[in-house]
């Protein structure tokens, strides 16, 4: 079962609600990607309040998914990121440089729509 990706406007939503395993992680990538192509998103909010921990492979996905979506022209706004998870990205030296942070969804996707003039 993949990770909804739900469109608002011209942004992308993604609450990821479980601990992502390396196949679904890449899924993941590949849905978000053609998502963001098909739909010409501004914007992406990934919501990863549910994961209290990752490991060195998912964290490689999602900061390559956060560069690739940069590229592909869509803002990014990563929400809810746990102190483990945090402390996994800097110690791996994942950066998420130029993207948005926020506590949860709601505010992430209000300093979205703030950064694309909404």
């Amino acid at each position: 079962m993949g990770i909804p990706i739900l469109k608002l406007g011209e942004c992308l939503l993604i609450s990821i609600q479980s601990e992502l395993d390396d196949k679904t992680a890449m899924e993941f990538q590949e849905d978000l990607l053609s998502k963001i192509h098909e739909t010409s998103a501004r914007g992406v909010v990934i919501d990863i309040t549910s994961i209290d921990f990752i490991d060195s492979f998912i964290a490689k996905i999602l900061g390559d998914v956060v560069s690739m979506s940069k590229l592909m022209g869509a803002r990014v706004v990563v929400t809810g990121i746990q102190p483990a998870v945090a402390i996994t990205l800097i110690e791996l030296g994942i950066t998420f440089e130029g993207v948005l942070s926020a506590m949860d969804l709601e505010s992430g996707l209000e300093k979205l729509k703030q950064e694309l003039g909404e």
